[in-house]
Formats: structure tokens, sequence, C-alpha cells
């Protein structure tokens, strides 16, 4: 057994590679409306390979533009702050961690997973008339702590994994019995650690239990996302499960079956753009 003590999942936390100051200040500001625009574009286009996949993002056919943008105050221009905000933390996000640090773990296939989320999220809230900037956020990082228990712990979590391979039930399950902690807790601890905000962190603290008394709308919109994310198979993994679905969440879509089908459709076009440039 390899229990973590929170001591080891802070240390392990701080122990994470930096993100771009720029991205952390557009992190912790999503819910902020009073940002110097200019100054921030300015900041992000000094980063040319964050600043290449940004403007790939939004010259994509998801966001529809008539023009071609060149630069990130284009991009701010034609598509709004917070869409722009979304695409370049995305395009930091995908690119941060390493990989391959962890036998058994499939990088290519967790990004895939957080990606498809991240697009059927921003396709449901929009749907419910809700942020799709944050839905989309929230939707990429609802899984991240697999990446700080990853990252930190390699040779733990691959015990977790050969857990996982044997007994089958969810990755917390697995989490559980080797680590004694899971991924929920890990990405918490992580959006404290990179000054979340409260949104996204009830989002990533709640994605599994949206029937929480307190856990947002956000949590059911991820909730349902990636179980319809895992029902489409979309991360292409072997052991794909569909998880349990909470009743609550999905009903709280309102949404009849042909819209449902539509989601699902859109989400397969999205993603299959989107995880093209993300993950180039």
């Amino acid at each position: 057994m390899n229990r973590l003590t929170p001591e080891q999942l802070a240390a392990g936390v701080q122990d994470l590679p930096s993100l771009p100051a720029v991205v952390m200040e557009l992190l912790s500001s999503i819910e902020q409306e009073d940002i110097d625009i200019s100054v921030l574009a300015k900041k992000v286009s000094y980063d040319q390979a964050l600043t290449a996949k940004t403007l790939r993002l939004a010259n994509s056919s998801t966001y529809g533009l008539q023009v071609k943008v060149t630069t990130i105050q284009q991009a701010i221009t034609f598509l709004g702050f917070q869409t722009t905000r979304n695409l370049i933390t995305a395009a930091a996000i995908t690119g941060c961690f390493p990989s391959g640090r962890c036998a058994g773990f499939h990088d290519k296939g967790f990004w895939r997973h957080s990606i498809a989320t991240a697009a059927c999220a921003r396709a449901l809230a929009r749907r419910m008339r809700f942020n799709q900037d944050i839905a989309f956020t929230a939707g990429l990082l609802h899984d991240i702590g697999r990446l700080v228990l990853v990252t930190g712990h390699p040779d733990a979590y691959t015990q977790v994994v050969a857990w996982h391979a044997q007994h089958g039930g969810d990755w917390q399950d697995a989490e559980q019995a080797i680590l004694g902690i899971d991924h929920v807790d890990a990405g918490v601890a992580l959006a404290d650690h990179w000054n979340f905000s409260s949104t996204m962190r009830q989002a990533i603290a709640y994605h599994h239990a949206p029937d929480v008394h307190g856990a947002g709308f956000l949590a059911a919109i991820v909730h349902v996302a990636n179980a319809i994310v895992h029902a489409l198979d979309l991360a292409g993994e072997d052991d794909e499960l569909v998880p349990r679905v909470s009743s609550v969440a999905w009903d709280a879509m309102v949404l009849n079956e042909e819209a449902y089908l539509h989601l699902f459709r859109e989400t397969e076009l999205q993603f299959g753009e989107m995880s093209t440039i993300l993950m180039a």
C-alpha cells in the first residue's frame, strides 16, 4: 500500500510544473470582468507556442469565424474575452504536464477524454443558457487530479492501475484502495494551489456527486458531460465504462431524446478538431 497523507499530497502539488504566469492570472480571474484585456493579450503574445495553439483553436470550425485571426487581440475582438481566455487556458494546460511517467496510464487517452468532456459541457451549457466558457474549462479540468497523482506519485499510481485492471470498477475505488485518497481530493488540492475560482473548485469537487447539497449546477453539467463522453467512447480506452449517472443531474438538463442525439453529434464533431489541435 502507498497511502498518501495530506502533507504528501500537498508536497506533490507544490512540485508540479508551473503554468505560464499569464495563464495563472487567467484561471484565478475566470469570473472577473474588470480585466485589462490589452495587457493580458500582450503577455500571452510573448509565449509563441501558446499563442500559435490558441489561434489555431480560434480559427477552427468550432467557433465559426468568417475571418482569420492572427493575433490574440483579434481573437478577443471577434470571439470575446471569455472565450479567448478559455482557449488560452486549454492550450496551456494540455501542454503543461509531462507524459510517460506512469506505466499503464494512457496520457493521450486522459486528454482525449478531458477535451471531449469540455466540448460536451460547452454544448450542454449553451442549451441550458449557462456560461459556455466556464463549462468548457470545468469539463477540461474535471479529472485533473489524476494527473496530480500520476505526476507526483507515478510508482504508487502504477499500483492503482494494476488494482483497477484486476478489480474493475471506478477509478476512485482503485485510488482509495491503494492511496487512501482519490483524484477528486487531488483535484481540489490543485484548485487551491492554482487559485481556481470557487465555482471551478466546486465543479471539480462534486462532478462525481452532483446531488450533494451545494454542489452547484456546473457540477451537474460536467457530471452529465463526463457520462456522455464515456458512453461515446471518445477516449478510445479498452476498459471504457459508463459511470453511474445521477438521475437528478440528468433530469436537470431537461433535454429530450432528439436534443441529446444532436448533442452527441456536436460533441463528436467538435472533439475531433479540438483534440487534433490541442494534442499536436
